[in-house]
């Protein structure tokens, strides 16, 4: 049995070491201020070396944290393996692994036939996708997930999404005045990421739970960030609450789910979506 600890002490993160994948994007970057706040060491791992780096600047300077940032293609798992000697032999540990790269999906036309429907998509769009969104957290988790068992105690968590439980609405993605074949969709490399991320949680919550790993996944709905009205109003009439998620909404629940305030729940998937995937 762990030993009592008070509810605010459960929630410390001091000197936890948290690798996070996609750390140069928006929510990774969110991801990285939430374990900084609560005294974490955030390691970014990234393909955009400026964009990250000038994160992990400014994260260390405003937190007062030992953040940084490390150049690393999550599809090649022996660019993860010297990020993870290197962090071992500063830190001494890795204690969480957040899986959060994706490539952004895009859902526009590109010429007389939309790239996103799937009668058009291409079969290197698919692999490049999931290679980063599926196959990058695998080999991150067999990397740093297995370094974590040897050590007795660690956390990963998955990043899915809201349509990670539910199908995409295709009709908010619709244009007024576009033939069929022209109207743009939610690509169907989002779905099977997100849904596929939930499976490996749930394989990874009872592979290593024995050697004190757990994993749980977390499902967001869709982030505000500057989206046309028309896509934004679409959308917010779908969630119950009416709007979508401010970037600094899922802040708290990361903390959650990384610390030991959760250290009882394993294999679990916390959706976060304004209650849209139960209307």
């Amino acid at each position: 049995m762990n030993k009592t600890k008070s509810v605010k002490q459960s929630f410390n993160l001091t000197g936890k070491v948290a690798v996070i994948t996609g750390g140069a994007g928006l929510l990774g970057e969110k991801h990285a201020e939430a374990i900084a706040e609560f005294g974490g060491i955030p390691i970014l791992l990234d393909i955009d070396e400026k964009a990250g780096t000038k994160k992990a600047s400014r994260i260390s300077n405003e937190y007062q944290v030992d953040c940084a940032f490390k150049l690393c293609d999550i599809t090649d798992e022996s660019q993860i393996s010297s990020v993870q000697d290197s962090l071992l032999s500063k830190f001494g540990q890795i204690d969480i692994l957040i899986n959060n790269a994706a490539i952004d999906p895009k859902v526009e036309a590109k010429s007389d036939k939309n790239l996103s429907r799937l009668e058009n998509f291409s079969i290197d769009q698919w692999n490049l996708e999931m290679a980063v969104g599926l196959t990058g957290a695998m080999l991150c988790s067999k990397v740093f997930g297995y370094e974590m068992a040897k050590k007795g105690e660690g956390v990963i968590l998955n990043i899915s999404s809201d349509l990670g439980t539910i199908a995409p609405n295709q009709r908010i993605y619709k244009k007024e005045g576009l033939p069929e074949h022209e109207q743009p969709v939610k690509p169907v490399t989002y779905s099977v990421i997100k849904h596929g991320l939930i499976g490996l949680t749930k394989y990874l919550a009872t592979y290593w739970a024995d050697k004190g790993v757990r994993c749980n996944a977390l499902c967001p709905g869709g982030i505000y960030n500057n989206q046309p009205d028309e896509f934004v109003n679409k959308i917010s009439n779908l969630i119950p609450l009416g709007r979508m998620a401010d970037e600094d909404e899922y802040k708290a629940s990361v903390v959650f789910m990384v610390s030991e305030a959760s250290a009882y729940m394993n294999g679990q998937n916390i959706v976060m979506d304004g209650g849209r995937n139960v209307w």
